[in-house]
């Protein structure tokens, strides 16, 4: 089986940067070979064609610093808590202060229309982080009549992931008690003389965390000197976002865009848990409360082939469901990948066929997600 990159799975074609945003840490890493993605309107390192397989092993045994594109919205006001308990279908309003949940936005049909990650950094101001989509215009258009604010931070993302990350944030910013730091904790740091955010989150399944930057800041050029110098006794390496996909695919991470949308419930993604249908009211519980709460995504795992996005899956010639996304596992030394079924069933330990995009035929078995750490140990630092 070929080893391909996992940006192999992505068409490629020239576009103009004049309605994106470009990444402030873009000159750090950029070369003549490197292809980008856009997400949330940004541009991302989507491979800088260095080896993959050496990043991701970096990634598991020393430490990542990677430039992400999601996107941080403020949301504050007197009415922020009664906003976002509308628009999100897990309770906000005991979230603590610098304290980070995974929340869902709705549909009110029921389907996915957003997910990421919600900071509260004052009783009445919030950060969203999210994935791509134009999450701003459905918080606008749930507003009306609320005092509330909604308004782009002008924030940029950057990740250090692996298991040597909170020994560079240590050494980044001495001040900091790694003790108190938990996982899905947030603060604020001075690192190299700036006052940051920074979360323990992370898109990796793997410890670490993330850096904000201020919109005052008129070169973060600095950051990324100072972390690379920070971490240099670590093994601090960079590279594009391949390497953290062939991650999160083992760690059960998914997708907005990618492996669910609109046309997905929270029930049928496995994501059930982050959905409250004992909470008041939010949009889509209604139809949430009556749905099949069984789960349709499921991994894969394929000797043979990398199962990437859109191939069929089949058994006893019947097409049953498809990959979503797909790469080489350095740690099973196999392809891997997530497949939505279109009906629901005891799928894990099944033997099916995958079918490529040139006909052939090859075996796979269909596992639970994720493929391994299922009690999140790795991230929480118990491991």
């Amino acid at each position: 089986m070929m080893n391909k990159n996992y940006g192999a799975s992505h068409k490629t074609f020239n576009v103009s940067s004049k309605r994106f945003d470009m990444s402030p840490f873009m000159s750090k890493y950029s070369n003549a070979q490197t292809i980008y993605g856009i997400s949330a309107n940004r541009f991302y390192p989507l491979t800088t064609h260095d080896d993959p397989t050496e990043a991701y092993w970096n990634l598991r045994k020393n430490v990542m610093l990677y430039d992400v594109p999601e996107k941080p919205l403020e949301i504050s006001g007197p009415d922020a808590v009664k906003l976002l308990e509308t628009i999100f279908a897990r309770t906000i309003t005991d979230l603590k202060l610098y304290r980070a949940r995974y929340a869902i936005a709705c549909t009110f049909d029921g389907g996915i229309f957003m997910d990421g990650v919600l900071i509260r950094l004052e009783q009445d101001r919030f950060w969203y982080i999210h994935a791509n989509g134009d999450f701003e215009s459905w918080l606008l258009a749930h507003s009306k009549d609320l005092n509330v604010t909604i308004q782009d931070p002008k924030s940029w993302a950057i990740q250090i992931q692996g298991p040597n990350s909170l020994k560079l944030l240590k050494l980044a910013a001495p001040e900091i008690n790694l003790a108190e730091f938990k996982y899905f904790h947030a603060l604020r740091l001075n690192i190299n003389e700036k006052n940051l955010l920074v979360s323990r989150t992370g898109w990796t399944g793997e410890l670490g965390f993330e850096i904000y930057t201020n919109d005052s800041d008129d070169d973060n050029g600095y950051l990324w000197d100072y972390l690379m110098d920070s971490g240099k006794n670590l093994g601090i390496m960079t590279g594009g976002l391949d390497s953290m996909g062939i991650r999160r695919i083992e760690a059960g991470i998914l997708d907005y865009g990618t492996d669910m949308n609109r046309d997905n419930n929270p029930f049928e993604m496995g994501l059930g848990s982050f959905v409250d249908l004992k909470k008041e009211n939010f949009i889509g519980k209604e139809k949430l409360f009556h749905m099949n709460k069984e789960r349709l995504l499921y991994g894969l795992i394929c000797k043979e082939t990398i199962p990437f996005g859109g191939l069929e899956i089949l058994e006893n010639e019947q097409v049953v469901g498809h990959t979503t996304v797909g790469a080489f596992s350095p740690e099973f030394k196999s392809g891997i990948g997530y497949v939505l079924f279109k009906k629901r069933g005891n799928w894990p330990g099944k033997k099916l066929t995958l079918r490529s995009t040139n006909e052939t035929l090859h075996d796979c078995v269909i596992t639970p997600l994720p493929f391994y750490d299922s009690q999140k140990k790795i991230p929480r630092g118990l491991a």
